[in-house]
């Protein structure tokens, strides 16, 4: 007797299992979701990249006003400086020279002066008894006139060697950043010969190089720039400056943009800049490019017809026109604005096949439908 009893609750437990696992049997009808996007029509915008960098829109390179060897460099790229900070100095031991000639020979011409003055109104007072004659009262005065002339030109030269002394040293002429270094010490520089640049990072530019078939195109465009460290800060840019004449080697013609707002811009940094234009063909819509398909040879897209208030439709396939192909996107026209079309899975699409709208499916059911 406990032997059958202990069958039957075997037996009944096993039902109940199987009863269990039956109702958890997926749908044989379970709908396929589909994600869908609206056609929406608009003037088709023609689009170019082009890459630069970030540059300040003033650079200026320091150079020494005198020539000379260099004792010693005060700074390095990347440096921040302010206007009068001393950058790099000569050996100014010649110029020191210089300085205490000129000196000197003023010194000589002054004493000269002095003398010629002394003669000039001794001869004056000799000239009211006539001891002297009217010529060399005159001759007295134009020595006293040529001693004073001597003497203000020893005083420019003095002036000047001081100057050259002071010039020995190269002071910032603006504050910034220290963005090259063509000078080490010990090296022998020329006047004039640039040794330094300095950038102001409070007017960052981004300096590109565009097409000659480009260009007029470009001059109308609008403008959006972004960073390659920060792909997704995109911003506005506007046209500062454009070249009125193409580089000799590349042919092309540099172009400068600023920021439309106060933006912070690393100086150096590699950019990218997107010219759009509005196109004069027709009105197209934007769609991503998974959603086209083919249908005899011809482009073409699954559009999705909805059935009662439900979020449920069934797919038909419609011809389309293709007006341009980009990265991840292309321009059509053809069906009225507003349909729906699909946009993932066309590949498993089927004319008259009853789908649901993914953004309205629970995760249960487009997870069998996936299955």
């Amino acid at each position: 007797m406990k032997g059958l009893l202990a069958t039957i609750a075997v037996a009944v437990s096993t039902a109940s299992l199987l009863v269990a696992c039956g109702s958890r049997a997926p749908e044989v009808g379970a709908l396929r979701a589909v994600r869908t996007v609206e056609l929406r029509y608009d003037t088709a915008r023609d689009a170019n990249r082009y890459f630069g960098s970030v540059q300040s829109r003033h650079e200026v390179d320091q150079a020494f006003r005198v020539g000379g060897k260099v004792m010693e460099r005060r700074v390095d790229v990347g440096d921040t400086v302010r206007e009068g900070d001393v950058l790099a100095v000569l050996d100014d031991v010649d110029y020191k020279l210089t300085e205490e000639a000129a000196r000197q020979h003023l010194e000589a011409a002054m004493t000269r002066m002095r003398q010629a003055e002394s003669d000039s109104r001794r001869l004056q007072d000799l000239k009211l008894d006539g001891s002297v004659s009217d010529s060399d009262a005159e001759h007295a005065q134009s020595e006293l006139l040529t001693a004073r002339a001597a003497a203000e030109a020893e005083t420019r030269k003095l002036d000047l060697a001081r100057n050259e002394a002071k010039y020995t040293a190269l002071r910032a002429q603006e504050g910034g950043v220290v963005t090259g270094v063509r000078v080490e010490v010990g090296q022998v520089v020329a006047a004039g010969q640039p040794v330094i640049a300095i950038a102001n990072e409070g007017e960052p530019e981004i300096v590109i190089d565009v097409p000659e078939d480009h260009l007029t195109l470009f001059k109308t465009a609008h403008y959006q720039a972004w960073l390659g460290s920060a792909p997704d800060d995109k911003f506005e840019v506007v046209l500062r400056e454009l070249s009125a004449q193409a580089a000799a080697q590349t042919r092309t013609y540099r172009a400068r943009l600023r920021p439309a707002a106060q933006h912070q811009l690393p100086l150096g940094a590699s950019a990218t800049l997107l010219a759009e234009h509005d196109s004069a063909g027709p009105r197209v819509a934007v769609i991503p490019a998974a959603a086209i398909t083919q249908s005899q040879g011809q482009p073409a897209l699954w559009a999705v017809r909805r059935v009662g208030a439900e979020p449920i439709g069934t797919v038909e396939l419609t011809r389309i026109t293709v007006h341009e192909y980009r990265k991840d996107e292309v321009l059509v026209s053809g069906p009225p604005a507003g349909v729906l079309i699909v946009t993932a899975g066309v590949q498993k699409m089927a004319p008259g096949l009853k789908v649901a709208l993914l953004s309205s499916v629970r995760s249960e059911d487009t997870r069998q439908a996936s299955q």
